[in-house]
């Protein structure tokens, strides 16, 4: 005897294993009225059923908990953006604040109405041309023709090594 549920060697009558009459005739399980609930259908058990349903469970259990596990981190992603975005928040406010308390004084009040032609009775407004050139640096009135400025001639390469590197390379 094997210990296998569909070995021929169990069916027969003889409990030593010799070869029956009726297996070398090629009569059937079915024809000598034998039951066939013992035997294991492509061989499928009941453990490789239970087997295979207990991996089932526990794929599902891990699935289950591992999306659990992953809305979890999506909350606490989200929240840290949401402490982010509120620090954001509380520093432009601060900012907004700031700049309410500086338009809010006489002295910017004054000049905005300036900007608006909107100044004193002595108060003459003026504007320049948007398309008016630039002044030249030696034009009267200027910083470089005030009393006591010296005029320093350079030469062109040292105004491009200034320009390139700094003063006093």
């Amino acid at each position: 005897m094997t210990g296998r549920q569909d070995d021929q060697r169990e069916l027969l009558d003889d409990p030593l294993g010799a070869p029956a009459e009726s297996l070398d005739s090629g009569l059937g399980i079915l024809a000598r009225g034998r039951d066939l609930a013992g035997l294991s259908v492509a061989g499928i058990t009941r453990r490789r059923i239970a087997i295979l349903l207990a991996a089932v469970l526990s794929a599902w259990i891990v699935l289950a908990l591992s999306r659990q596990v992953g809305d979890a981190a999506e909350a606490a992603n989200r929240a840290g953006q949401l402490t982010r975005d509120n620090q954001a928040l509380s520093a432009q406010i601060q900012t907004l604040t700031a700049e309410r308390t500086l338009i809010q004084q006489q002295a910017y009040i004054e000049i905005e109405a300036r900007a608006h032609g909107l100044g004193g009775r002595q108060e003459h407004p003026f504007s320049l041309a948007a398309d008016v050139p630039t002044l030249p640096p030696d034009a009267p009135g200027s910083a470089s023709s005030a009393l006591g400025a010296t005029t320093t001639r350079t030469a062109p390469v040292d105004a491009w090594l200034d320009l390139l590197f700094g003063a006093g390379h």
